[in-house]
């Protein structure tokens, strides 16, 4: 049976708008225990993705709220938010599933330059790893990054590998994971703008027959 029901679409909204946030307080929990045993070094990374996990539960809040009490303006202004999000979110989500090996090195290549040489030494310390790539960053740059470098390999040997061929290894794989796993989400969330929708134009069967939706 299709869930058409007042009580069925209430649930439904409310059991998806539960699912959004214990996402939320997972994100800010990872990152957290990330920055706390050191897995992560980078107040930036950290502050997003806490700020992402943050902005995810006050709209599920939001949500939850306005399913509960049937809250029209509530509702309206969840409905308006999730869709903008999913529109962001299945941009980027396409967006990742498209990048090609060049334009992983360029995002590379600009990220790293971004980085503080603490981040950079964390990094290179924990891939064992030195500089990003030969090609990509001059001869002063690369011989700059290499006199800093942490990595044990540097000690063992004459030459280490960059740390732009480690993470080449992964990071298709790991574009293609989070491409993934954000689509299927980012339809969860038109998901939700449909269920908003039509929960918001049902007749509460507890409420005064007369009364105005």
């Amino acid at each position: 049976m299709v869930c058409g029901g007042f009580t069925c679409s209430k649930n439904a909204l409310c059991s998806l708008n539960v699912v959004y946030m214990l996402v939320g307080l997972l994100l800010i929990i990872v990152a957290a225990w990330g920055k706390g045993f050191g897995i992560v070094s980078s107040i930036h990374i950290i502050g997003g993705v806490i700020a992402v996990g943050f902005f995810l539960l006050l709209i599920a809040i939001v949500g939850l709220i306005g399913a509960v009490h049937h809250h029209q303006v509530m509702l309206f202004f969840y409905m308006v938010i999730l869709f903008i999000v999913f529109l962001f979110q299945f941009g980027v989500s396409c967006s990742c599933l498209a990048v090609n090996q060049g334009q992983q090195e360029k995002f590379l290549a600009s990220s790293w330059r971004l980085m503080s040489n603490d981040t950079k030494g964390s990094l290179e310390k924990k891939l064992d790893c030195c500089g990003l790539f030969k090609n990509n960053q001059t001869q002063a740059e690369f011989l700059i990054d290499l006199s800093i470098c942490p990595a044990l390999c540097k000690q063992k040997g004459p030459s280490c590998i960059t740390c732009g061929e480690k993470m080449l290894q992964h990071s298709s794989e790991a574009l293609k994971i989070l491409g993934g796993v954000g689509l299927f989400f980012s339809f969860t969330e038109i998901l939700g703008v449909w269920l908003a929708m039509r929960y918001r134009n049902q007749k509460d069967p507890r409420a005064n027959p007369s009364a105005f939706l």
